[in-house]
């Protein structure tokens, strides 16, 4: 598990962010197993609490499922998970845009720094 924690945002919630990108990239797939609280603590180096909020939270979201004496399961809902590739692209692009618009970049400006972006990571993709 590699998680670069920051000191500007919850434990919990960059956790939280952790694994829903493993979730919408398909690093963990729908009805999947999470690790245990415990493992999971260890591998990040935290304590077992903010964990067990983190999955808390991702219940609550109904992006896990917890299953007494079984342990905490990734939603088969692709419903929902698509639902939260939505919400966080809708995040990502909106505070991109704001952010290059609040530094005075035209639309034009905006969307040919995107095409640019993309061109370069296809590139390192197939270098």
């Amino acid at each position: 598990m590699k998680v670069s924690f920051d000191n500007s945002k919850p434990i919990y919630l960059q956790l939280m962010d952790y694994f829903y990108q493993q979730i919408c990239n398909g690093t963990i797939n729908p009805g999947q197993k999470l690790p245990s609280v415990r493992e999971t603590a260890v591998e990040a180096g935290v304590n077992p609490n903010t964990v067990q909020r983190t999955y808390a939270e991702m219940e609550r979201s109904g992006i896990v499922e917890a299953k007494r004496g079984q342990g905490s399961f990734v939603t088969v809902d692709e419903t929902i998970i698509k639902q939260l590739r939505e919400t966080i692209s809708e995040q990502y692009v909106t505070t991109f845009v704001v952010y290059m618009q609040n530094n005075g970049f035209s639309e034009t400006e905006i969307i040919e720094q995107v095409k640019t972006a993309l061109e370069r990571s296809r590139g390192e993709e197939n270098g």
